[in-house]
This record gives C-alpha cells, structure tokens and sequence, in this order.
C-alpha cells in the first residue's frame, strides 16, 4: 500500500532529508586518497549523532542478505555498483566512489545517495556519473500529480540507455517513509504512462544505477550484499527522496 503523506509529515521528512545531505557531503570532502572505507562510515556516523539521527542501513536484513548490515553507509568502489560494506580499503587516486546512506528523524527517514572520482577523474568516469546525474533529474522532472510510475522509469532508461550503458531493473527506486523501503517500486526503465498514477503525498526514492560496460548483468560477492557489475566494469549511483506536490517535485534530500 502507498502511503499518502501530509504537508506537515512531508516537512518532518524534509528534516530527516537534512540530515542525508549533511552526511553525504561530509563523506565525499573526506574522501582522499588514503582514506579508508570505514574511516568514511564514521564520519556518517558522526553526522547521525551530532543530529540525534539513527540509521536505517545499519542492521538492516532483507531476506535476499545473509547478515544484517553492519554500517550507516554503503560504499561501493569501482565496479561495485550498490551495497558495497565499508571496508579497510584505502581509497586511491582515480577511484570511482558511490555511497549511499540514509537518515531517520523523528520516526521519518530520507535516503540518498552520490557518485564521485577520488583525486583526478577518467574522461569515462566522468561521463558515467553525469549521465547517471541526468538520469536522475530527468526522473524527478517526472514525478509531478498525473504522471505515472512508468514516466519515471522510462525517463531513467531512455538516458542510459542513449549512454550505452547496463541497466538492470532487480534493485531500484522505491517509497520512503516511516521506513528506508515502502511501497511503491520504482524501476530503473520502464513504459511510460504504466504503473502507479501520481498524486500529492506520494514520496519515492529515485535511484539511477548504470555499468559502464553496457551489459545488464551483475554478480553478488560472497558476503551478501556487494553488487559488481558482471563484466567487471565501472558503475555509478545516484540518488534522491523526492516528495510528489501541487507544485511540482520537492527533493527532499538536498542541502
């Protein structure tokens, strides 16, 4: 069931959406060469506790994961494109980062997330994380009263796929609310005009995740959770909660 939020509960969301923001922007100015994976998983932690903030990530179990997550953020390098543990990796000059965290706040929770290159970029990293951006804002631009859930997905796909690169629709976008995923699902491409009808109230995770190589297919480490692009390329994430208006999409996750 979708759940229709208020004004009010969609402000006390926005709070929540806040404290994301904080965090990602704090973990991607400590993101140097050198850095270790879980010396950034503090630095979210931090940011949770300087807001009285808990995390969604953190012991979180869905049925497909042996073990529950054991950090606030995941931290996906190179061909990892989702789920990624922080680890005692160091980061390196040239690494293709994404992490994704989320936030929850007076019983309401925002979910975002960023991808970015350690120190100087490849020309084709940098391709992918801006056409993974465009994707993104092309879905929100979509999540406006009358559109469908169709609209959104069909949007994401359209630039990936014009970007040549791997979508694959098993994880994707989704409600957010008093919890990190609810109802309704949001894939990654799609048929326009299909799907759930849009309305005031409805609040949704819009998660634009491309490979590099342009294969659809992905593997799951051994721990779990780690998601790799099968054919060992590159991937990128990006992410924001999104409140669907009278006037339009309210980015919820934004500074």
């Amino acid at each position: 069931m979708v759940e229709i939020k208020t004004p009010g509960e969609i402000q006390a969301m926005r709070a929540a959406g806040r404290v994301v923001a904080l965090a990602l922007a704090a973990t991607k100015a400590q993101a140097a060469a050198g850095i270790t994976l879980k010396e950034l998983d503090e630095v979210a932690r931090e940011v949770l506790r300087e807001n009285n903030a808990t995390s969604p990530f953190l012991g979180y179990h869905p049925v497909f994961a042996p073990v529950a997550f054991p950090a606030v953020i995941c931290a996906s390098l190179n061909d990892e494109a989702l789920h990624g543990i922080p680890d005692t990796r160091r980061l390196a000059d040239g690494d293709l980062l994404s992490i994704d965290f989320g936030a929850t706040l007076d019983g309401w929770t925002g979910d975002a997330a960023i991808s970015f290159t350690v120190g100087e970029a490849h020309p084709a990293d940098t391709r992918l994380i801006e056409t993974a951006q465009r994707a993104l804002k092309a879905g929100i631009a979509q999540a406006v009263p009358g559109k469908k859930i169709g609209d959104i997905s069909h949007a994401i796909g359209v630039i990936g796929r014009l970007g040549r690169y791997g979508i694959n629709t098993d994880f994707g976008g989704h409600g957010v609310g008093h919890t990190m995923h609810e109802d309704p699902s949001v894939p990654n491409e799609g048929r326009a005009g299909r799907g759930l009808r849009l309305r005031p109230g409805v609040v949704i995770a819009i998660e634009p995740w491309f490979m590099a190589g342009g294969r659809d297919g992905y593997v799951i480490d051994d721990d779990g959770w780690t998601i790799r692009s099968a054919d060992g390329s590159r991937a990128a994430h990006v992410e924001h909660t999104v409140a669907v208006t009278p006037d339009g999409p309210l980015v919820l996750t934004a500074l």
